[in-house]
């Protein structure tokens, strides 16, 4: 069993957030008319993808008859939802093997691309506290330490984005505010290209359109193949850290 597959497996323990772990269990008692034949997973939600992945994409949390359903990060969300609109962005731009992500036995395959969460428990109204969101921080520092450690990171959403700013942000002053495309370049290395988040709210008000959200993985990808020449170039060091940029680059 890999490094990965044991966090994993801790994730799915986990029993930090109690008001959390009751959400998820009355959500699986209750269940969707949709699913009332189905067994739902109801438990954290670990990352899932490429352990060699160059570009991970961090998301708010697991949609209750999502991945609280399916025990898949972006699987099964109603028709037309997140997990099928991310998924059909990534399928396009060649991360993703199928265009969309019903269940966790389709076949799905990841390549150069990680998927994972700010926090693994589906929380109500898809809010979580600040204090429940601090709690499953760790879990996120841990798997990102077991992944290539010059990935470029996607922020899928405000919060995603603080908490990968708070983890890997220190020094870089002043806190840049979050803009869909936005790059930025942390003090401490780290590179981090941030989107609006592909809730419903934001696809069907056209706040994020299908080309928005592939041209942000496109750049994510182009910066993660420019750090991996870098890389070799200079006999397997990491690349140097530049300054936060605001605009995709050339």
């Amino acid at each position: 069993m890999s490094n990965l597959d044991t966090l994993s497996q801790a994730v799915i323990q986990c029993e930090a957030c109690p008001r959390l772990r009751e959400y998820c269990a009355r959500i699986a008692r209750e269940k969707a008319p949709a699913h009332r034949d189905e067994t739902y997973w109801a438990r954290p939600v670990p990352g899932l993808g490429d352990p060699d992945a160059r570009v991970v994409l961090v998301g708010l949390a697991p949609a209750a008859h999502g991945a609280n359903r399916t025990g898949r990060m972006f699987t099964g969300d109603v028709p037309g939802g997140a997990s099928d609109f991310l998924m059909a962005a990534l399928h396009a731009v060649g991360f993703a093997s199928l265009p969309h992500s019903r269940s966790a036995d389709d076949g799905l395959v990841l390549t150069g691309l990680w998927i994972t969460a700010a926090v693994r428990c589906a929380p109500p109204d898809n809010k979580p506290t600040p204090e429940e969101v601090r709690r499953c921080t760790p879990w996120l520092e841990q798997e990102l330490a077991l992944l290539p450690p010059d990935a470029v990171l996607v922020a899928l959403g405000r919060l995603a984005f603080d908490v990968l700013f708070r983890l890997f942000g220190a020094g870089t002053r002043p806190k840049p505010a979050f803009e869909h495309g936005g790059i930025y370049r942390l003090a401490g290395g780290r590179t981090i290209v941030a989107s609006y988040h592909p809730s419903r709210q934001n696809t069907n008000t056209g706040k994020l359109t299908q080309p928005m959200l592939r041209e942000a993985l496109r750049t994510a990808r182009r910066i993660a193949s420019q750090f991996a020449g870098a890389i070799s170039a200079s006999g397997g060091r990491r690349a140097p850290s530049g300054r936060r940029r605001r605009r995709p680059l050339p």
